[in-house]
């Protein structure tokens, strides 16, 4: 099966250093940590016996929200459900753009509630939620940079998905397969910085996607595994801002170079469940 959904982008070959770094007002929606725990393990980092702060939790979190709002971003909160430890994960939700709202099909059942949660959320903000057939996990495998989306498959997200996810969404789909268990969603490995700008962890990926990445960003930031392992990728970026893992002081230093202003942010005992900045926030695309 071909690894593009319709022709492939066109290459991106403008120095990120020459782009003018201008942020824009971002949407997006979070889910309080009210509930959170690690109750079970489904990905690498979650240990069932390594105990989680919940007030520790909630303070960090809402550091992120206030990050945001800070910045000049509007942030929808979509109230927890008990039994749903993981709903603080905002970003597996669902996916909304071009005012269709697709919301998530999740591989493990310990998490398939959360589905319906964020259906009815939707529905509150006013969007008609669409399914697809087979598994996709939200914004943890679905990254939109510019008129495209980069889709992860491998772990979490079935690719057979990625092509009902285009059609729905009219937009251009690139499969990339993850192939390190620890970075099982695609934004734990790959950070979109605006619509012309990604940063990424080449071992994460397979060959062929990693080739992919080259070919349609060939000035792409390459990050090293000190910052992957600490989920440094995992980010929010307004275009300028770049919220981050606080412990990511060399994908930092990359950003300050290359234009953007880093804003670090400690989420170490959202960590514990497998998530940091990005897997927080859903955004929420016109």
């Amino acid at each position: 099966m071909t690894d593009y959904y319709v022709a492939a982008a066109p290459r991106r070959d403008v120095e990120p250093t020459e782009r003018s770094r201008t942020p824009r007002t971002c949407r997006y929606a979070m889910t309080p940590p009210t509930f959170f725990a690690v109750e079970y393990a489904i990905n690498p980092w979650m240990d069932v016996s390594t105990p989680v702060d919940a007030d520790l939790a909630h303070a960090q979190w809402d550091s992120l929200y206030q990050t945001y709002l800070r910045l000049g971003h509007h942030v929808d909160l979509v109230d927890p459900v008990p039994g749903l430890p993981d709903m603080v994960y905002a970003a597996n939700g669902g996916f909304i753009a071009n005012d269709v709202a697709i919301v998530a099909r999740f591989r493990f059942p310990e998490r398939a509630g959360e589905s319906q949660a964020y259906a009815a959320w939707m529905w509150s903000a006013g969007y008609r939620p669409v399914s697809t057939r087979h598994i996709n996990e939200g914004q943890g495998d679905l990254l939109k940079v510019g008129a495209m989306i980069l889709a992860g498959c491998g772990f979490r997200t079935d690719r057979r998905a990625h092509g009902e996810i285009s059609a729905a969404l009219r937009m251009p789909v690139i499969s990339l397969e993850l192939v390190d268990p620890r970075f099982y969603h695609l934004d734990t490995a790959l950070a979109v910085l605006d619509d012309h700008t990604i940063a990424f962890y080449p071992p994460a990926f397979s060959e062929a996607a990693q080739q992919h990445l080259h070919t349609l960003f060939p000035d792409a930031i390459v990050v090293g595994s000190a910052d992957a392992y600490v989920l440094g990728l995992n980010v929010v970026s307004d275009g300028l801002h770049v919220v981050l893992p606080a412990a990511a002081t060399g994908f930092a230093a990359q950003l300050r170079e290359a234009g953007f202003e880093p804003v670090g942010v400690d989420l170490s005992e959202l960590l514990k469940g497998g998530g940091s900045v990005k897997c927080c926030t859903l955004e929420v695309f016109g």
